[in-house]
C-alpha cells in the first residue's frame, strides 16, 4: 500500500512507462546523447518496483528509501548537469561557470539545510532518520530547482537555437522535477500524515511526464532546430552578441 489507493495504479503505469522510455532511448540510439538520462530511467525501473510491493509505513520501506534516496539525488544532479550542458553546448564558457556555480550552490544549499537540524527544537517527523534525510533532500531539491528555472529563463531570454528534443526535455524535466520538489517540501512541512495525497499528486505528474518523453522524444527531434520566438531579428542578434561576448570572456578567464 502507498497511502492512497490510486497511487498503486499510477506507480505501475509509471514503472511500465519508464521501462519503455529506457528501451526507446536505447533502440533509437538517443542514449548516446542523453547518457545520464538513460541511466536514470534504468534506475527508475529498479527503483519503482519496491515501492509498489511494500507498505510505506513499514520499516522495510524506510530502509529501502534511505538506501535509494542518495542514489536518486545523484541522478537528479547529473541529469540536470547533462541538460545544462546540452543547452549550452555551443557556449562552453557559460557551461563551465554554471557547472561550478551548481557545485557551490549544492554545497551551500545542503549545508544550510543540515544546519536547520541543529536549530530545530522538535523534528516534524517521528522517525529520527527522516528528520535527517528530509533537510538534505530539500537542500538538493531547492538547488536543482533554482538551476532548472535559470536554465528555462536562459532559453526564453536568449534566442539560442536548440533541437526540438532538448527544448522538450528541458520543459518536461522541469515540470517533472518541480512536482517532486513540491512533494518533498510538503512532506517535510506536514509530515507523513498527508503523505498519501501528496504522493498521489506527484505520481500523476511524474507518470504524465514519462509518457510525454515516450511519445515525443525521437531521433527526428534532434534534427529539427528551433528557438523560442523573441521580439525581432535585430533584438535577437543583439542578445546573441551579448551571449557570445560573455562566453568568450569566460573562456579567456578559464584559459589564464
Amino acid at each position: 500500500m502507498l497511502g492512497h489507493p490510486l497511487v498503486f495504479y499510477f506507480q505501475l503505469a509509471s514503472l511500465l512507462g519508464s521501462a519503455l522510455v529506457a528501451g526507446k532511448l536505447f533502440h533509437t540510439g538517443l542514449h548516446h546523447r542523453y547518457q545520464f538520462f538513460f541511466l536514470y530511467f534504468i534506475f527508475r525501473v529498479f527503483n519503482g518496483i519496491w515501492p509498489i510491493l511494500l507498505d510505506f509505513r513499514s520499516q522495510l520501506y524506510l530502509k529501502f528509501w534511505v538506501i535509494t534516496s542518495p542514489m536518486t539525488w545523484a541522478f537528479y544532479f547529473v541529469v540536470v548537469l547533462e541538460l545544462y550542458r546540452l543547452v549550452l553546448e555551443k557556449h562552453k564558457g557559460l557551461y563551465t561557470l554554471g557547472r561550478w556555480a551548481m557545485y557551490f550552490g549544492m554545497t551551500v544549499s545542503v549545508g544550510l539545510s543540515v544546519l536547520t537540524l541543529f536549530l530545530r527544537i522538535k523534528p516534524a517527523q517521528r522517525s529520527k532518520v527522516l528528520s535527517y534525510f528530509f533537510p538534505i533532500d530539500r537542500g538538493v531539491t531547492l538547488c536543482l530547482v533554482i538551476f532548472l528555472l535559470l536554465m528555462l529563463f536562459l532559453i526564453s531570454r536568449y534566442p539560442v537555437r536548440l533541437s526540438h528534443n532538448v527544448i522538450l526535455h528541458s520543459t518536461l524535466y522541469t515540470v517533472f522535477f518541480l512536482s517532486s520538489a513540491l512533494g518533498v517540501i510538503l512532506s517535510g512541512v506536514f509530515g507523513l500524515q498527508n503523505y498519501g495525497n501528496v504522493n498521489l499528486a506527484t505520481t500523476i505528474v511524474s507518470c504524465a511526464c514519462v509518457y510525454c518523453w515516450l511519445f515525443f522524444l525521437s531521433p527526428k527531434g534532434e534534427e529539427v532546430k528551433v528557438n523560442l520566438p523573441h521580439l525581432g531579428p535585430e533584438h535577437e542578434e543583439r542578445l546573441l552578441q551579448q551571449l557570445d561576448s560573455l562566453n568568450e570572456t569566460l573562456l579567456k578567464v578559464a584559459r589564464k
